[in-house]
């Protein structure tokens, strides 16, 4: 656990949000978690301290105890002594929840943004088709050049919720982020 540098006044609650979204995330560490839209709330009273919630990008999440041990820590060394952080499973976290710096920092880091995520029934089971390209959709463009000329090598990358690509018109290999 990491001391505190000081007690956090209430005049510095409102930079508990702030220091909360400077999170990065571990797996794709350029982007925050409010780039990515885990970030739900952070709330401060002084009876209970400093409140986050957070949701997974899907339910079994390795990397969901990295990001709260992370969290509190940040809070921690910016003052704030009672810190949790909470997990919202519902509504479960769309790509489309990603922010616009967020989809920059994706495409600056040569991971194309995904497209708009498929529509959802408000109730029920969430179906998760974890196949990219998804049928009648367009495979993402390049990120580094733009074309929208790119193949499908592999279903899966690094985590299950990115696939890999190749581009035809720059020759480059490149990841991207499949739309949930």
């Amino acid at each position: 656990m990491v001391a505190p540098a000081s007690p956090a006044p209430a005049s510095q609650a409102g930079s508990a949000y702030d220091v909360a979204a400077a999170t990065p995330d571990p797996e794709i560490p350029t982007l925050t978690i409010a780039d990515l839209g885990i970030l739900r709330s952070v709330n401060y009273s002084p009876g209970q301290g400093v409140v986050v919630t957070i949701t997974p990008t899907y339910s079994g999440c390795p990397a969901m105890p990295e990001i709260a041990a992370d969290v509190r820590a940040r809070l921690h060394r910016a003052g704030f002594e009672r810190v949790t952080v909470a997990t919202a499973l519902a509504p479960p976290w769309s790509t489309d929840w990603i922010t616009a710096e967020g989809h920059r920092k994706l495409a600056a880091a040569g991971i194309a943004p995904p497209s708009p995520a498929p529509r959802r029934p408000r109730s029920g089971p969430v179906p998760l088709t974890l196949t990219f390209p998804a049928p009648g959709r367009p495979p993402p463009a390049c990120p580094r050049c733009g074309s929208p000329d790119t193949r499908l090598t592999a279903q899966f990358s690094a985590t299950a919720c990115k696939s890999l690509h190749r581009c035809a018109a720059c020759g480059e290999p490149f990841e991207a982020v499949k739309p949930l």
